[in-house]
């Protein structure tokens, strides 16, 4: 006999049904199972995880401009917010961040663009910098992450850009190319912004945490 395996909304049926799953008010079983699924679907997804790779270093400043006047490169802005899985802001995380240069060298003996940012009660952060630029090792343009809250489990990841070159206009397809991103949600879709002076572009990049 074929066994039937119990779909997550039947589970919860059975919990219900046999007081294994109750409410602190007074609500009939088809609310309450509307309230559990409606709670459930709120729940996010953690940022999925990348390499720490070679390159890190401690002692970064806290600071939210990595690159000094004049730098060559193409202007970049970064944007997100950080939250964790149950949808709570995360204030008092440290945001650990760094990338190479328009000619993929990294800053080994400084930090140039290299920030290690204090994120406070709004659980925001924003960094000006400049694209990436590519190397032998890892050809995708990507700006390395490290992100560490109390309570809650420390994220190693990484963020794509969905117009780099290596990815040939369709990151759908290519972003598993080499082996090169875990995951199609880190390769971040860029806006061009044409301000006064220099255009730049932008990225939003957000970090979902797991609690510990």
């Amino acid at each position: 006999m074929k066994h039937h395996q119990l779909t997550r909304r039947e589970i919860v049926e059975n919990c219900i049904g046999k007081g294994l799953l109750l409410s602190a008010l007074p609500l009939s079983q088809v609310r309450l199972l509307s309230a559990w699924e409606e709670g459930n679907a709120k729940a996010a997804k953690p940022t999925p995880r990348e390499v720490l790779g070679p390159f890190f270093k401690k002692g970064a400043p806290n600071t939210r401009v990595l690159h000094t006047p004049g730098s060559p490169g193409f202007p970049l802005r970064v944007t997100g917010k950080v939250m964790n899985t149950r949808g709570d802001k995360v204030p008092g995380a440290k945001v650990e961040i760094w990338q190479a240069d328009h000619a993929g060298y990294y800053d080994l003996e400084g930090f140039r663009y290299r920030a290690s940012l204090l994120i406070d009660e709004k659980s925001d952060y924003a960094v000006e910098t400049i694209l990436p630029g590519h190397y032998d090792d890892r050809p995708a343009q990507h700006i390395h992450y490290m992100i560490s809250a109390p309570g809650h489990k420390t994220l190693v990841t990484q963020a794509y850009f969905a117009t780099d070159p290596f990815f040939e206009g369709n990151p759908d397809k290519n972003y598993t190319k080499r082996g090169m991103v875990s995951d199609r949600e880190l390769v971040r879709t860029v806006t061009l912004i044409e301000a006064p002076g220099t255009p730049r572009a932008s990225i939003t990049f957000d970090i979902c945490l797991e609690k510990a």
